[in-house]
């Protein structure tokens, strides 16, 4: 360990050590999400991810927070800083972060518990082999509606091949009270782990009140309940690490997500189940944790899975639109490195890197290159990947207006027309 510190700490002081403490977490377990022992997803140290810690920049190829998969590629401008997300944010203009009132009464974990504990459900998935059943898979959710819809993970109510609904769409509800229903999955989205169940009753099912992630702020007390190891009713308190850990921090592929990160202890079985506030507003769906690690958990965001239940009613599934790009997207001290790197790079104080365009893609159509900066879509300046997804919205099939900046400042008004993501990736 002497000798790797001395050989890595002289390429540049503080940025070396980063480097190695980063190394470390990232090979410190497995990342698996709970409420079904077949879904695993390992997190490793691969060798470039190696040379990354060693070099004294990380190479394109090894990032991967980008709209689509494409082919791996080596930029135009070399080596990229590795570490892109935010530890902060300013609180939104209005959003009291006063948090004494834990304990005094006004805002108590106590009284936002009450709130949504009656919402929260147990979901019993069985598993048959042969026609007979041979095991069952158990997690968590939230009534949020009180004709019965139940939201849940996807991976607790889909095959271990995330293709087929086990068990004919069916599973088994328990509420709170001890009431027992059997469910059907209406949707399941592999790309979110986000799932919809429905239970039908006479009489109007206790309902939980969905708030806003977007308010989240790093340090907010937050509150995790559900059935973590068949221990029912489970309730677990923490705070908000990180309001948008991407998906491409921890190893993960597919289209770029962000999840919330917190501290609040989970195991297998919360999955699926309620993250809130004090407010007792639901903020987040949770969904997997680091193994081997403490205090290393993550939710999907309760304003994504609004954006999926939106499009669900409007067009009966999930549209996702693409352009075929990987991006990156650009801050002060990468857009200083580039610059110092090549003088030709564009002057900008804020956009999204294109370093890699998939051949035959609608951003190839549209005439995009590596080493586009991207500082206006659909007639609005952009700063992030985030906000150009936003901005499409599910919109397919329908021209968007984007503005480009190359090499020695040119500005580049490109038209993209986005295809639609195969539902099976």
């Amino acid at each position: 360990m002497r000798q790797f510190l001395r050989r890595n700490v002289r390429f540049s002081d503080a940025t070396s050590l980063i480097r190695i403490v980063s190394f470390a977490v990232a090979g410190s377990g497995l990342l698996y999400s709970y409420g079904d022992a077949e879904t695993t997803v390992s997190v490793s140290v691969n060798t470039p991810l190696r040379d990354s810690v060693l070099l004294q920049w990380p190479t394109v190829k090894d990032l991967r927070p980008c709209l689509s998969m494409v082919t791996s590629a080596q930029s135009r401008y070399g080596n990229i800083d590795f570490f892109l997300s935010r530890i902060g944010k300013v609180p939104p203009e209005g959003v009291n972060r006063d948090v004494s009132g834990v304990g005094d009464g006004s805002k108590s974990i106590a009284t936002a518990v009450a709130m949504v504990a009656p919402a929260v459900v147990t979901i019993t998935v069985p598993t048959r082999m042969d026609g007979k059943p041979y095991a069952y898979s158990a997690g968590s959710g939230t009534i949020i509606d009180s004709d019965g819809t139940i939201l849940t993970c996807a991976h607790l109510v889909m095959g271990s091949h995330g293709k087929k609904v086990r068990h004919e769409g069916k599973v088994d509800v328990a509420l709170q009270n001890g009431q027992t229903f059997t469910g059907t999955v209406i949707y399941a989205d592999l790309h979110t782990d986000i799932a919809i169940v429905k239970i039908n009753s006479r009489t109007p099912f206790p309902a939980a009140k969905l708030g806003s992630s977007h308010k989240l702020c790093p340090g907010d007390w937050v509150v995790a309940m559900g059935c973590p190891l068949s221990f029912h009713n489970t309730i677990t308190a923490g705070i908000v690490s990180c309001v948008d850990r991407k998906s491409s921090e921890m190893g993960l592929g597919g289209m770029l997500r962000e999840y919330i990160q917190i501290d609040c202890a989970t195991n297998p079985g919360n999955s699926g189940g309620p993250l809130f506030n004090l407010d007792g507003e639901v903020v987040g769906v949770v969904i997997m944790k680091l193994k081997h690690a403490t205090g290393l958990n993550f939710a999907v965001p309760i304003d994504a899975v609004s954006k999926l239940m939106e499009q669900l009613k409007k067009n009966g599934r999930v549209v996702r639109p693409w352009l075929g790009l990987k991006m990156l997207d650009l801050n002060k001290m990468i857009i200083g490195q580039l610059k110092r790197r090549d003088a030709a790079f564009p002057t900008i104080n804020k956009g999204v890197l294109v370093f890699m365009v998939s051949p035959g893609s609608p951003a190839d159509l549209a005439g995009f290159q590596p080493g586009d900066v991207v500082i206006e879509f659909h007639g609005k300046p952009v700063g992030s990947i985030a906000e150009i997804v936003e901005l499409m919205e599910d919109s397919i099939g329908v021209p968007f207006k984007v503005v480009v900046k190359r090499a020695k400042d040119t500005l580049v008004t490109l038209t993209v027309i986005p295809e639609e993501v195969n539902p099976q990736l």
